[in-house]
């Protein structure tokens, strides 16, 4: 089935503007740009066929042609990294079979989260969207109610169904999970990694759906689907002991780079 890997990215963003050209420093003390860190992690997943830089901003399109990727421009009128897809894929006048958001916040994505997804939508014929969960430790979900009490919007929390059709995802931490967990324990909680893999069908009618009040409310792209009564397929990843996050608001920066160090990524 042939690929394509597109990492959306704008520089109007509403909770951090600007945030794909903001630098990351990494374990060797050298800054990148988280675009160009979300950059080099889709560079290491297999299987993909082509893989593009989708934006509006020429700065950003100057920055991601600067460090060596196939950009291409695409409408302002995307109101998200799902739009900005499917607007991507119509430029390029469709060809793929699958089309992977890889969301530019998202540096340290490792390759098998990505190489999963394609799998488990390949051998799913009738899935027309699907994307990743990682159950949480007690240090994640410690991370989660952290953010929670000092009125910080961070990641995203899933709950599917037992056939991992997702029942709702929530920038609020659920299920509740009363108790404490230990560093290592791991919890009832999954949290939602930012990727997407669509079927072509699916990508072509999200921008034909007005914002329903649920993904307005969490801010969250993929509720569109869930409120059109479209199916998202919840797959279950390991971190094999990595730790994961994005950068969704300035406070992430340094928990990125300390993961990025902890990881040795220069």
């Amino acid at each position: 089935m042939s690929v394509l890997l597109v990492i959306p990215a704008r520089h109007a963003s509403q909770r951090y503007p600007g945030k794909p050209l903001v630098g990351l420093v990494g374990a060797t003390g050298q800054s990148a740009s988280l675009i160009e860190r979300t950059w080099r992690a889709g560079q290491a997943v297999s299987g993909v066929d082509r893989a593009i830089v989708a934006t509006d901003d020429d700065r950003i399109a100057d920055a991601a042609r600067a460090f060596g990727a196939d950009v291409l421009m695409t409408s302002e009128a995307c109101e998200n990294g799902t739009e900005r897809c499917a607007d991507a894929l119509d430029r390029l006048g469709g060809g793929y079979d699958i089309v992977v958001n890889l969301q530019g916040d998202a540096p340290l994505t490792p390759p098998w989260f990505v190489e999963r997804l394609i799998e488990e939508l390949s051998a799913h014929p009738t899935a027309e969207v699907a994307t990743p969960v990682l159950r949480c430790d007690g240090r994640a979900l410690a991370r989660f109610r952290e953010d929670r009490r000092a009125g910080l919007v961070g990641g995203t929390t899933a709950v599917f169904d037992a056939e991992g059709r997702a029942l709702y995802f929530s920038k609020e931490v659920i299920p509740f999970a009363a108790g404490e967990f230990a560093d290592d324990e791991p919890t009832p909680v999954f949290h939602h990694v930012g990727v997407y893999a669509y079927r072509p069908s699916a990508l072509a009618a999200y921008p034909r759906w007005r914002a329903g009040p649920l993904e307005r409310h969490e801010g969250l792209e993929q509720l569109r689907f869930l409120e059109r009564g479209r199916p998202v397929l919840c797959v279950e990843v390991d971190a094999r002991g990595r730790h994961f996050w994005e950068v969704n608001t300035p406070e992430d920066v340094p928990r990125v780079e300390a993961m990025l160090s902890d990881l040795h990524i220069p």
